[in-house]
């Protein structure tokens, strides 16, 4: 078995294609269990962001499973074949986990280095424990990944190096944070750190807006902003200098002659700034006069071309030490199911010559036969000693499969004896 990971994000599509991709809960719950429902799945899970769609699973084929994923991903697109798969992008076991492993570590964010990341690799892991479609393959690399990302936030300087998105989309458009009055449209984590930005910043009030009452306000409790209805966004966008929305909504939230008629006229410099994918403000915002609209799309093609920042060079570093013994422990592991099957055949021997004997000598006292029953297997024991060993060795520089297959061949041990101890192995 082996990961496999078919995505889409910032870096292979467009914006614009990425929102025929966007997924609430409902529809990441289903795209995860139709992956693990595939005839070459046996567990799956999918990081989901703004901008990132990745399916992660455990899986027996390579070309099958890569078609029927690819598949899923095609038809929750409404798009041809043809027209989405270019965008598409597959990384398979040792590459699965160097992606994984770069990803959690902000390394592939739009913003590189964001925190953020973090939080929705966690969310994925959650996810597919949850509905049992994470098992201890994938458990055992998102729990890795996720310390990866931990590590790298705690022994560099990324986390001062590296902006949000939100904060990202506020320096480009300079607009004035201090004594603002601003409108965050939303409440999940990307409306919190748009709440979070604005009061460190100053703002003079923070308004927030949900379809969720209850969330708006707890959200505006955990920093002196005021929660306001959602029937109220016409009314704040009258006074509004800032207005950050990032709902994660299936239509358009801010509409254009709303903005309109909000402004009546006025001419007043207001920035607004769309993070949600879909986006949630019409495009045609932008036009109005006296209006900044900071897209996603604008800001990915901005942030494109920025150089790496401060501390990334020292996160490639610990990725890449990562990467090399999580895949060593796991070459090691891999052979560790065809050595207790060896030395588990060895027992055998030992115990059938010992049977042998105690007919043969019938008489042989007791403390003889324990004497004799040591002997054996420290003789046992030496002889396996060093192809174990070695086995496990190769296995670090080399596919640590063919070792495997060789020694099973050489001591014709039992394919079900080895698949029995691989699965008590995975259980464990």
């Amino acid at each position: 078995m082996s990961v496999l990971v078919v995505g889409i994000s910032h870096k292979s599509a467009p914006v614009e294609v990425l929102e025929r991709l966007a997924l609430d809960a409902d529809g990441t719950t289903k795209l995860i269990a139709d992956v693990v429902g595939g005839e070459h799945v046996s567990e799956a899970t999918a990081i989901v962001t703004c901008n990132r769609l990745e399916v992660y699973a455990e899986v027996d084929r390579f070309h099958g499973s890569v078609e029927d994923v690819s598949g899923l991903l095609v038809a929750r697109a409404g798009e041809s074949t043809e027209a989405l798969l270019p965008h598409l992008y597959v990384h398979y076991d040792e590459g699965a986990v160097s992606h994984l492993f770069q990803v959690a570590s902000g390394l592939d964010s739009m913003v590189v280095g964001e925190g953020q990341i973090l939080g929705q690799t966690r969310d994925a892991l959650r996810i597919g424990q949850e509905h049992g479609t994470v098992g201890p393959a994938l458990n055992t690399l998102f729990q890795q990944a996720l310390r990866v990302g931990k590590r790298a936030h705690a022994e560099t300087d990324i986390d001062r190096a590296a902006p949000s998105l939100v904060t990202a989309a506020l320096a480009r458009s300079g607009a004035p944070v201090a004594g603002s009055r601003a409108v965050v449209v939303g409440a999940g984590a990307m409306a919190s750190l748009a709440v979070a930005h604005l009061a460190r910043g100053g703002a003079e009030r923070i308004a927030v807006i949900n379809r969720t009452a209850a969330k708006a306000e707890r959200l505006a409790a955990d920093y002196a902003a005021t929660a306001v209805p959602f029937a109220d966004l016409h009314d704040e966008l009258r006074t509004a200098d800032l207005v950050i929305s990032c709902t994660g909504a299936r239509g358009t939230v801010v509409r254009l002659a709303e903005v309109v008629t909000a402004r009546g006229g006025d001419d007043r410099p207001i920035t607004i700034v769309d993070l949600a994918l879909p986006h949630d403000v019409d495009p045609a915002v932008g036009e109005l006069p006296g209006v900044q609209l900071i897209s996603l799309a604008g800001l990915a093609e901005e942030l494109r071309g920025l150089e790496a920042t401060a501390g990334v060079e020292d996160v490639r570093s610990i990725v890449g030490q990562e990467i090399a013994a999580f895949l060593a422990v796991r070459r090691q592991a891999s052979v560790t199911p065809t050595v207790v099957a060896l030395r588990s055949m060895a027992t055998s021997v030992v115990d059938a010559e010992m049977e042998r004997l105690a007919v043969r000598l019938p008489d042989l006292d007791e403390a003889t036969r324990a004497e004799v029953l040591h002997t054996v297997r420290r003789v046992a024991d030496k002889l396996l000693h060093e192809p174990t060993v070695r086995v496990k060795e190769l296995a670090d520089a080399e596919p640590a499969s063919s070792y495997s297959a060789a020694l099973a061949e050489l001591f014709r041990l039992s394919p079900d004896a080895v698949d029995a101890i691989s699965r008590v192995e995975g259980q464990s």
